[in-house]
């Protein structure tokens, strides 16, 4: 009786103990993505506890069907006869946005999926291999691609691109210590590779009284003159989102 007394309470010495580890260890992740949302090194830890397992889809604020009428008659005005639209997901993580985008859109796109964390881009492309998708338009393509979004010029030419997304990535940036300067570098270098017909979409929480205050003082510092704006997207789960639009609109000398 006494070794099944000792055994049992063995038992639950080690589920506590596992248990305490595993709280240990989901708030030390959640301390380091509040406190270090701007590391590359925070963004690869977060991307390889949650890609363990089979692959899902990982999405900050909502997922593409509640902004997908801001995106696709977007494009749609702006496509032309020429080569595919070319559209970049910043800071895309493992979100289906981008995919969503090539698989939905009508017009042709080249979507470009763009993560800091070389093991986002890795789930990505594995999981577009394993599951791929079929385009409405059959010109689309897809691609992903380890990149710094701060330094967009090495990556674009000047006016290539038709529509960059930035689905909380700024926001991300800017409520950590450090990531201010890094989020208003971003606006920047999107005014540069933005076609003048182009758009930067930004979703958020984050309201108006100061995004739009922000956006328009960081736009100031580029080279390029550039038009804000913003519309509300709707409550979900009682927090109220919004999409701000830069667009650029070159200057005349």
């Amino acid at each position: 009786m006494l070794k099944v007394i000792r055994a049992s309470l063995s038992l639950r010495r080690r589920r506590f103990e596992k248990e305490a580890l595993w709280r240990w260890h989901h708030t030390s992740l959640t301390n380091d993505l509040i406190e270090n949302m701007d590391k590359k090194a925070t963004w690869d830890r977060f991307y390889t506890e949650n890609g363990k397992g089979t692959f899902k889809n990982f999405e900050w604020f909502f997922g593409f069907h509640a902004i997908k009428d801001c995106i696709l008659p977007l494009l749609q005005t702006t496509s032309s006869n020429d080569a595919p639209l070319h559209v970049l997901d910043i800071g895309c993580g493992t979100s289906a946005l981008g995919p969503c985008i090539y698989k939905h859109s009508e017009c042709a796109v080249r979507v470009t999926c763009a993560d800091i964390s070389p093991v986002a881009v890795r789930l990505m492309q594995e999981h577009a291999e394993s599951t791929p998708v079929q385009p409405c338009n059959p010109f689309s393509t897809l691609v992903f691609q380890e990149m710094d979004c701060t330094e967009l010029e090495g990556h674009f030419g000047a006016q290539s691109l038709a529509l960059i997304v930035d689905k909380g990535t700024t926001d991300a940036l800017v409520r950590s210590k450090q990531g201010q300067s890094k989020a208003g570098q971003i606006v920047r270098q999107c005014l540069k590779v933005l076609k003048p017909s182009g758009h930067l979409l930004q979703f958020s929480d984050e309201d108006p009284d100061a995004r739009l205050l922000w956006l328009e003082k960081e736009s100031r510092g580029s080279e390029v003159l550039s038009q804000v704006g913003v519309h509300e997207i709707g409550e979900l789960r009682g927090v109220t989102y919004f999409c701000y639009q830069i667009s650029p609109c070159i200057a005349h000398h």
